[in-house]
């Protein structure tokens, strides 16, 4: 069936090489985009969240859990990022092994994960920012400050400050990355100051329930907190970026998982000795934690990092998205503007425009409590998909060089899937009539416009 069309790993990397974007990236600042889109919401909002209504303090086992679905296809991602240096991530991966039907899904449920998580983060963002405002007696009227849904007109500080990023993504990636370093560094240090100022704080009474929710708790834990791993596959869409992409990008996805690993299970275990869990279920739990054990100083410096945080996630979504964006265009599945390159910058300023006008739009006129769990669910599907595909690979081009090989891919691979595939059940318990939306509306789409023009129509 000409829907599962492929291309070859040789035709990608030569469409790729017409449009030539600047290879400014190394090793180090792929870990950094790693943890940069990684490391915001999750670690100060839903870890409070997660533990108070799921986990109890076993929510570090919830990141545990979570952690090895995705290092399981963290360990794919590498080796198809080693064999097809390309950007598009899972969606260029998935046209190579299963054809451009299954890349058009996976396309679609990465807008999921990129666009409408950005859109999410900025809402997020808006809400810290309005608290510190207020808090030196800055008032920003509830009508700017909330969606329509919520009472307000429009939430204008998650509009301005996506509009702003997107500005900058216009500009170049070595300014957003420099940005991006400054962000990551001051939310790193701002999470070591917490640990260290709360760890001495811990209380163990505060374990003597440390799975309050049963077992069952912790598996919808992992499901919930898997949201705070979104994000480390977004070094994949930088591949056309890199200056020695095969080598550095398994560094960059791997690396990155590690270090985000760590510190969520530390920041969760020492969140939930200082305080209850049952106290946690708020916008700020860290701050509020530490403030609840006398150390407001402390509780402001973390809310300062929960900006910078989110602010370099936001950044790095609207950065991944205007790229698959480009990659897409570039494949003849959305429109072929996309996919050009401005004459001064060398970006592709088209895709950015879209994602950041698409984000400020959606993150300033709805509520968007609901789509964190459709966000997850079209990761979880392209992280499966992902891992299938190192499996296919294996046997039908066995010759293909690959800097990295996923070890025990035999094991691995089913995990993966496997692991995926749990959460996402899981997940479509609750949000799987929008799910199933989004999936009709993105087959229109492809059936309408895509797979009339895609430029495989003519090689066939």
């Amino acid at each position: 069936m000409t829907i599962f069309r492929k291309k070859n790993i040789s035709q990608i990397i030569a469409d790729a090489e017409k449009n030539t974007l600047k290879k400014t990236l190394n090793a180090f600042d792929l870990i950094l985009l790693g943890i940069g889109c990684t490391i915001g919401t999750g670690i100060f909002v839903v870890t409070g969240i997660a533990a108070a209504k799921y986990g109890g303090p076993a929510v570090s086992l919830s990141y545990v859990i979570a952690a090895l679905a995705c290092v399981f296809a963290g360990l794919a991602y590498a080796e198809l990022a080693s064999m097809v240096p390309v950007s598009g991530s899972a969606y260029t991966y998935s046209y190579v092994v299963m054809g451009e039907f299954v890349a058009w899904l996976v396309g679609w449920g990465l807008i999921l994960e990129y666009a409408i998580g950005a859109a999410t983060v900025a809402s997020g963002w808006s809400g810290y920012i309005v608290g510190i405002l207020k808090s030196v007696g800055i008032i920003v009227p509830e009508i700017f400050a909330n969606s329509p849904a919520s009472g307000g007109i429009i939430n204008l500080p998650a509009v301005v400050i996506t509009l702003f990023i997107g500005f900058l993504l216009y500009r170049g990636t070595k300014e957003s990355i420099t940005l991006n370093r400054v962000l990551v560094a001051t939310k790193l240090g701002v999470i070591f100051l917490f640990l260290m100022i709360a760890t001495p704080m811990i209380k163990t009474e505060n374990y003597a329930e440390f799975f309050p929710f049963g077992f069952e708790g912790v598996i919808i834990g992992a499901a919930t907190v898997f949201y705070a791993y979104i994000g480390f596959d977004c070094v994949a869409t930088a591949a056309e970026e890199c200056k020695n992409p095969k080598r550095d990008l398994p560094i960059g996805i791997i690396g990155s998982l590690i270090v985000c690993t760590i510190l969520y299970v530390a920041v969760s275990l020492v969140l939930t000795g200082i305080v209850h869990f049952s106290t946690l279920n708020n916008a700020e739990p860290l701050a509020r934690a530490l403030r609840e054990n006398g150390s407001n100083i402390g509780g402001a410096l973390v809310a300062t990092g929960a900006i910078a945080g989110i602010t370099s996630v936001l950044l790095v979504l609207i950065y991944g998205q205007s790229r698959i964006f480009f990659v897409m265009s570039r494949d003849g599945m959305i429109p072929s503007a996309l996919s050009k390159l401005h004459k001064k910058f060398n970006t592709p300023h088209l895709s950015v425009m879209l994602t950041s006008f698409s984000v400020a739009t959606i993150s300033g006129l709805f509520p968007l409590e609901t789509l964190s769990h459709m966000t997850s669910l079209g990761t979880l599907f392209a992280f499966s998909v992902v891992a299938i595909g190192v499996l296919i690979l294996r046997f039908t081009e066995p010759k293909i060089h690959r800097s990295f090989k996923c070890p025990a891919v035999y094991i691995t691979v089913p995990l993966a899937v496997l692991s995926c595939g749990y959460l996402i059940y899981t997940l479509l318990l609750q949000t799987g009539l929008y799910f199933m939306l989004w999936s009709l509306l993105g087959l229109a789409v492809y059936f309408g416009y895509g797979y009339h023009n895609s430029p495989l129509v003519n090689r066939l």
